[in-house]
Parts: structure tokens; C-alpha cells; sequence
């Protein structure tokens, strides 16, 4: 193993060399022609990450939660009724959002584990006159993955925009916005871009900037107003820079390096690496007796793996046994299970060689706490996994 433990948390995630370099390189000028081709460069890359060759991509100084913010400040005004499909806290974070904008949120919440069925979103868009739906992808508190398609064609038919929060999805999960007809999705720079933490991204549809065009007020935060960051993004793009608020240069420019690299992979090649990941990881820790949260192998996430503590476990003493054999990885999120569950990232740069590691120091961690392990066996069932798919 590493000198350094191996960084396997649900982001920030371990940074490729060339995009670590490209953060550091020296301080540029916002306006240098050189910083103007990263930023182009990384919108033009953003869209074919995001399958959306018709939408406008936005590149923000911010988390994640500032492009949930951005999506919804844009397209939901007060009085607007909005349904959120939540799978978990980032589910309702998006209630919380639309509710401070003065929108009416209908929230139908999956327990912890499970998603929402097709058929309870199809009654709800029955029952409510909504404009908005929103739908996260994985969500990063239970390891739960979402399929959005049927979805946002669900919305489509009621005449509803669909938001994907693709934070922990975008980069590692197959995702076609444009022919899904998902009219704004967005994700941030640290998870499964493998960027340095710190850009929103989103792209919105040409039904999305349609109807933000036709709001009937202002946008009700000055930072995030399309208004202002519209002509901006398409002056870079153009090679024409002009002037809002100054961008994160260094961010930027590694984001740039980090989506270079991924159209390098090759996104169907990318997206069966990460899914061989989380199935590998799953294996690893089925192989451990340990459960997953997600409750069929369906809907768990190929970016990260959400698990149950064994009975007698306790989270405290497990992250510092398997950091001291390797790896680094979370506790729980979900408010229902954050004791009782522990999450491992697998996602960005990872590759076999590191999710190895990372199962063994699961392992070491779960015998030094006195879990009954053979040892081996999570490499062991790892590697069939993908011996099988090779």
C-alpha cells in the first residue's frame, strides 16, 4: 500500500497529476489568452460530458449546493409549485431550496435505501399543477441511484422542466441530458471530475433558458442570475472574455485538464470503470458480511457504495482502524442511519488497483474491531468481478 492513505471518501476525491499541476501552475491574468482557451475549452467539454451538444453550460466559484441554488433561484419563482423526488438529504436539500424561493414544494421521500416508484411521481404530477420537477441522481447520503429518463419524459408530458442534481453522478454515471430531455443538470468539480473542489457546474436546456427568458420576476440572487453569467460564458467560449465577477482561474483551469482527460478515456469506457467499481466494491463488502444500503443491486450507485456497520461495530472506532491500514473513508450521512452506516467513494481516477487496497484496509479495519474476517477475501471477491467482465 500508499505511504499516504488512499483517499476513497464521497469527494473531494485524489486529483490525476496533470489536473494537481494544472491547479498549481502560476497565477494568470482572468483575461490571458491562454486561461480564455481553459475556460473555453472546459465549457465546450462540459457539454459533451453532460450529452447536452444544445446547452448552455455555467462554470461558478462555488459547491455543489450553490448549482442546486443557481438551477432553481433561475427557473422556480414564488408561488411556483415544484415536486422533488427524494432519495435523501440531497433530495430534501432541494425542498429547502424551493421553499426559501417562496415555491411550494410536494415532496414524496423514499425511505432510506429505496428509491421513489414511477408510479408515485406519475400520481403526484396527477394531483399537482407543478413547474419544476427535481430528481437526484445518487445520492451521496445512501449510495442510491435514480434512473431520470422516464422521468423527465413523466415531466415533459405535464409540461414540467426536470432538474437532475447530478453532483455525485456526473463524470461516472451515463448520463445523456439533451436525449433524456432533462432540461438542467448539474454537478461540482470535486467528485467524479476528479477537479479540485470549489466550481458549480450546470447546463441548462434551450426549454430551460426559454423559460427563465419569460420569468415573470427577477432572479432573486444577484450572484447566480443567468442575466449576469450568461454573456460571460459565451464571451469565453467565443474567445471573447468579458467581465461579472472573477473567475476561480486555477479551478478552472484544472477542471479543464480533468474533463480533457475524460473525453481522452472515452466516456463509454469511463462510465464501465466506474460501474465495474461499484460493483466490484459491493462484492468486496458482501464477500465482509456487511449489507449495502441500496436495497436492490439496481439502484446502487457506480460512484459509491453506502453500508451498513456490522452489529457490535461502531463507526468511531472503524475510520481510524481502516485509515491506519490504507484508505480513508466516511461515516454516514442519511439522518436515519449516520451511525449505523459508513460510505466509500469510488470514483474519479480510482482504479482497481486502488479499490483493492482500499477493500483490504476495510478488512483490517473490521478484524481490528472484531468483525470475523478471512483474510484476503475482500481482494479475493473483488477480483472476480473483474476478472469476470475482462
Amino acid at each position: 500500500m500508499s505511504d499516504r492513505p488512499h483517499l476513497m471518501i464521497p469527494g473531494p476525491v485524489d486529483l490525476p497529476d496533470s489536473v494537481r499541476a494544472a491547479s498549481g501552475a502560476p497565477a494568470r491574468s482572468h483575461l490571458s489568452p491562454t486561461f480564455v482557451d481553459s475556460f473555453g475549452d472546459a465549457l465546450r467539454r462540459t457539454r459533451v460530458l453532460f450529452g447536452a451538444p444544445s446547452g448552455q453550460p455555467f462554470i461558478l466559484a462555488g459547491s455543489g449546493t450553490l448549482a442546486m441554488e443557481a438551477a432553481a433561484a433561475n427557473l422556480i419563482e414564488t408561488g411556483d409549485a415544484v415536486l422533488v423526488i427524494s432519495t435523501g438529504v440531497f433530495g430534501d436539500r432541494f425542498a429547502a431550496i424551493a421553499e426559501r424561493l417562496g415555491a411550494e414544494a410536494h415532496v414524496l421521500r423514499a425511505e432510506a435505501g429505496e428509491t421513489v416508484s414511477f408510479d408515485a411521481v406519475a400520481a403526484a404530477l396527477e394531483r399537482h399543477a407543478v413547474k419544476v420537477v427535481t430528481v437526484t441522481h445518487v445520492d451521496t447520503s445512501t449510495g442510491v441511484r435514480c434512473d431520470p429518463a422516464p422521468i423527465a419524459a413523466l415531466a415533459r408530458d405535464h409540461g414540467a422542466l426536470t432538474i437532475l442534481d447530478g453532483v455525485c453522478s456526473v463524470g461516472g454515471e451515463p448520463l445523456a441530458q439533451e436525449s433524456w430531455g432533462i432540461d438542467l443538470a448539474l454537478t461540482a468539480s470535486q467528485k467524479a471530475l476528479a477537479a479540485p473542489a470549489g466550481l458549480a457546474l450546470l447546463v441548462a436546456s434551450p426549454e430551460a433558458l426559454d423559460a427563465w427568458s419569460r420569468r415573470r420576476t427577477p432572479v432573486r440572487s444577484y450572484y447566480v442570475d443567468w442575466g449576469n453569467w450568461l454573456p460571460i460564458m459565451e464571451g469565453y467560449e467565443a474567445g471573447t472574455p468579458g467581465y461579472f465577477g472573477t473567475p476561480a482561474v486555477g479551478l478552472v483551469a484544472a477542471l479543464a485538464e480533468s474533463l480533457s482527460l475524460a473525453v481522452e478515456e472515452g466516456l463509454d469506457r469511463r462510465m464501465e470503470r466506474h460501474r465495474l467499481l461499484g460493483a466490484a466494491c459491493r462484492a468486496a463488502l458482501h464477500a465482509l458480511d456487511v449489507s449495502i444500503v441500496p436495497v436492490r443491486e439496481e439502484i446502487a450507485a457506480s460512484t459509491l457504495t453506502c453500508a451498513f456497520l456490522p452489529e457490535g461495530i461502531e463507526l468511531g472506532a472503524l475510520l481510524p482502524a481502516v485509515r491506519a491500514a490504507g484508505a480513508v473513508i466516511a461515516g454516514g450521512l442519511h439522518p436515519k442511519i449516520r451511525t449505523r452506516s459508513f460510505r466509500i467513494g469510488h470514483m474519479g481516477a480510482v482504479d482497481r488497483g486502488i479499490l483493492a487496497d482500499t477493500v483490504a484496509a476495510v478488512e483490517e479495519g473490521l478484524a481490528a474491531c472484531g468483525h470475523p474476517v478471512r483474510r484476503g477475501t475482500a481482494r479475493r471477491a473483488l477480483a472476480e468481478v473483474f476478472d469476470e467482465a475482462a
